[in-house]
């Protein structure tokens, strides 16, 4: 009973996961809540890998922001390590990972770069000052495009299967 309790809960984990992701094919275009994504291939070749044949794909995908409002994302007065900013994920749902090819594409905005002057004594102990840039934010204005490229390597004879979700 408690294993198939177990199953059930993990597999309706698993469907919620991908429930608000949505397929997108070479060349198209989804608006994704005021985000357009893009998703275009670029090249294939065919590749061998440990003896076995796949198709290698450089793809290339973009969001443009069409909400009409800016997104922002500020940092904290603390230091601090962001790693989550991505606000698209492009998924290939059949990429292997081989030779270290990538299986995803995250779509992040643009960083907001400040120029600091700080005070410090050098080398030889003379007070001076020195500019150092720092990552305030990240942004993407009504209008504004990021785009990436990213290879992906499938099983020989398949096209990239690739969905898209929002994750901000």
């Amino acid at each position: 009973m408690k294993k198939s309790l177990f199953l059930t809960f993990g597999f309706v984990l698993l469907s919620l996961t991908n429930f608000y992701a949505q397929k997108i094919t070479d060349g198209a275009t989804l608006d994704v809540n005021g985000l357009s994504v893009t998703f275009n291939i670029l090249n294939k070749e065919a590749i061998n890998v440990g003896g076995k044949n796949f198709d290698r794909y450089k793809v290339s995908a973009g969001v443009t922001n069409n909400s009409g409002k800016s997104i922002n994302m500020r940092m904290a007065t603390a230091p601090q390590i962001v790693t989550n900013i991505a606000l698209v994920e492009v998924n290939c749902i059949n990429a292997t990972g081989a030779k270290l090819t990538s299986k995803k594409i995250e779509l992040k905005p643009k960083a907001h770069n400040l120029n600091v002057t700080y005070w410090a004594y050098n080398k030889e102990g003379k007070y001076e000052s020195s500019v150092i840039p720092v990552i305030a934010g990240y942004y993407l204005d009504p209008g504004d495009t990021v785009n990436d490229t990213a290879i992906f390597i499938v099983p020989q004879g398949e096209t990239p299967d690739v969905s898209v979700r929002k994750l901000k």
